[in-house]
């Protein structure tokens, strides 16, 4: 007789191949080859476009005699427009493979237009209930090298694509294992022209994806799902994801002030990436929580906000200056529910505290975050984003949609602990 368990008891571990290595993006022509593949779509925006990686990549296709077509209108942080106009050309190319070059924008989009590719519909047919129907991927989809230039997203690792829907005014994503790329090519080089804002931002964006990773619900405190293909992609901290996000932290620690402040530091440049990549395989079995929850509002809502380092064609908030700057009050709140974990993220960061503080877990992480971001030079709060506190339920009534991962946060937010977070989110310092 099968057995009946009302919690879940399992939890699975999923990932995209990853090759890591100087140089290697020469190699993505030889994989397509080796595929079988005739006929590509390269992926990327109108900067990357121009650069080092992108010329690398195809040049790399030309020399295997795959052909290729390049899509250059990545949208940094990507709407539902510009995931439509990739779809078309997705659609219309009757492509055999993707390349995704560029940061997790490039490869977020690149993970939708082959879906759509493959599986016409609607395009909240995929989208996460309940902004979406939530329907799941019917079947496999087309081969995809992620190639990443940007030490952060980690979207080389996960099935998970995020745009804003610009009607609704609310940023949501598709989330399914089958979204995974293929492979994932982390190459060093690639991560030379980055600029250092856009360092801070993802290596913040880096941080955090381990620290709620690390902070979620426990995987075995979820129901026991019906059958193992509902058992979700995000499924609660567990002991491997653990590991991941234990290292990222560490790396994070060391390395980040290092690849800011100086772009020409190989060693850190590699070792942030090594820590991106790290926290995406974490995370991307683990999930994230409230300060994701949080950020997907303040980036769809954001009044006119034009990111120095960024281009300067839309407003918008980068993404992981949108998630940072929520985490300082998040972790305040949710160290009761879990203060040894709180306090050994503050340890793994470098705070001097120890074992008899966990009362103040939530205090000495949040200091610690915070001091990161007086060094990186980042916003002090919402405010200087144009939010005031008259903005704060509004802010509250755009998380509260967004269940699949606030679900995850090691203590429950109402609709009023959210106000308040996003009210304690306005000034840090």
């Amino acid at each position: 007789m099968e057995a009946s368990f009302e919690m879940d008891r399992a939890f699975e571990m999923a990932t995209s191949t990853i090759r890591f290595g100087p140089g290697i993006t020469h190699e993505v022509g030889m994989d397509l080859s080796e595929w079988g593949m005739k006929r590509v779509l390269v992926i990327t925006d109108p900067v990357i476009s121009q650069l080092a990686p992108i010329e690398i990549t195809c040049d790399s296709l030309t020399r295997e005699s795959i052909e290729f077509e390049v899509f250059d209108q990545v949208r940094v942080e990507p709407s539902d427009t510009s995931m439509m106009e990739a779809i078309r050309v997705a659609q219309e190319g009757q492509f055999d493979a993707f390349v995704a070059v560029g940061g997790g924008s490039s490869i977020d989009t690149a993970k939708v237009a082959n879906l759509f590719s493959c599986y016409p519909a609607d395009l909240l047919t995929y989208v996460n209930a309940p902004l979406g129907q939530g329907k799941p991927i019917p079947g496999p989809l087309k081969p995809l090298i992620a190639v990443p230039t940007t030490a952060g997203t980690g979207s080389e690792t996960t099935g998970v694509a995020i745009f804003d829907l610009t009607q609704m005014r609310a940023k949501t994503g598709i989330a399914h294992r089958r979204l995974k790329p293929t492979l994932g090519i982390v190459d060093p080089d690639n991560t030379r022209t980055m600029p250092p804002a856009v360092a801070a931002s993802t290596g913040l964006d880096v941080l955090c994806h381990a620290a709620e990773s690390y902070t979620a619900i426990p995987y075995d405190s979820r129901p026991h799902p019906e059958k193992p293909v509902l058992r979700p992609a995000y499924q609660g901290s567990n002991p491997i994801s653990d590991i991941w996000s234990e290292q990222a932290i560490k790396l994070v620690a060391r390395y980040l002030v290092r690849a800011t402040d100086s772009p020409d530091d190989d060693e850190a440049r590699m070792h942030m990436l090594l820590a991106s990549t790290y926290a995406g395989m974490g995370f991307g079995n683990a999930g994230v929580h409230l300060c994701h929850g949080m950020s997907y509002p303040v980036s769809s809502r954001v009044p006119d906000f034009h990111p120095p380092g960024y281009p300067d064609d839309h407003a918008f908030v980068p993404h992981g200056i949108s998630v940072v700057l929520n985490a300082p009050a998040v972790f305040r709140f949710t160290a009761p529910a879990c203060p040894a974990r709180h306090l050994r993220i503050a340890q793994l960061l470098g705070a001097e505290a120890d074992d008899s503080q966990l009362d103040e877990a939530g205090l000495i992480l949040a200091d610690r975050l915070v001091q990161f971001m007086q060094i990186l030079g980042l916003p002090n709060g919402l405010e200087q984003l144009g939010f005031t506190d008259q903005d704060a339920d509004a802010l509250a009534e755009g998380t509260l949609p967004q269940h699949r991962v606030t679900k995850l946060s090691p203590r429950s937010a109402t609709k009023e602990d959210l106000v308040q977070l996003f009210e304690n989110s306005m000034q840090l310092w």
